[in-house]
């Protein structure tokens, strides 16, 4: 060889991996999931997250004084991650992770049944709970995150729904969300996406239906005939052996 041919050769391009598509439950198969789920040790969790779409690291990672009972609401703070099995604590995977969620008055009593049981639990064998963690195992500890997968995985199965992470409950809290017509901008907010465009981007699948609703709406609005008017009243009047209509005029005759 008297050159290197490698120097002119051109690499080529190196291409992202392929993204994982979430998979995103119906109502029924939600309600299926969840009744599935109850009575497990970990139900809570799985209610919380699929009501709030919350990352499995921010539900593990809060602690009872992040919940407002009062005014229905949790504040983010904090998220919990395994590192080589070993539990660390994070603040968030965005600059928006750290956020404000509504919650609903079922899951305030989900959240109020466990946190009885548990103070019950810790009590009876002595365990002091200063730590406070919301959700912890039966010495007291933080819950595990390979523990909430794998316990995940075998309610899913027994479910008989589709194969799904545990991550989807997030994907299917949005979807539902904005199939129902809530503004993307709340779901983002609620989910702590960092830009909008990343919830249109990984919700664009369900925009397609919304497209079909907003047309027909268009359609609706625009209709020249009116609507909640009440139909011409018909009369009929029998002169000998004919029968004559009548259509009423409800203004009034001239002078």
């Amino acid at each position: 060889m008297t050159r290197n041919v490698a120097l002119v050769a051109r690499a080529p391009k190196q291409r992202s991996l392929q993204r994982i598509e979430g998979v995103s439950l119906t109502e029924s198969e939600l309600r299926q999931l969840l009744r599935t789920a109850a009575g497990h040790r970990f139900f809570p969790i799985y209610w919380l997250t699929a009501m709030t779409g919350m990352r499995r690291n921010e539900v593990l990672g809060l602690k009872w004084t992040d919940i407002d009972f009062t005014k229905q609401r949790l504040h983010l703070n904090r998220g919990l991650v395994a590192v080589g099995y070993e539990i660390h604590q994070t603040r968030g995977k965005t600059k928006t992770a750290r956020r404000a969620i509504e919650l609903d008055e079922t899951t305030i009593a989900v959240l109020e049944g466990w946190r009885a049981y548990q103070a019950a639990e810790l009590a009876a064998v002595g365990i002091d709970h200063s730590d406070d963690w919301v959700f912890t195992d039966g010495d007291g500890e933080p819950v595990h995150p390979h523990a909430v997968y794998e316990a995940f995985r075998r309610i899913v199965h027994n479910a008989g729904i589709p194969a799904m992470r545990f991550h989807d409950l997030r994907h299917t809290h949005g979807s539902l969300l904005i199939k129902e017509g809530v503004p993307v901008k709340v779901v983002s907010e609620r989910l702590g996406h960092a830009h909008i465009a990343h919830t249109l981007q990984t919700y664009q699948h369900v925009l397609p239906g919304m497209q079909a609703d907003a047309a027909r709406t268009a359609e609706r609005l625009a209709d020249p005939r009116p609507t909640g008017k009440k139909p011409t009243k018909v009369t009929t009047h029998r002169v000998g052996k004919t029968s004559v209509e009548r259509r009423g005029n409800n203004r009034r005759k001239a002078a």
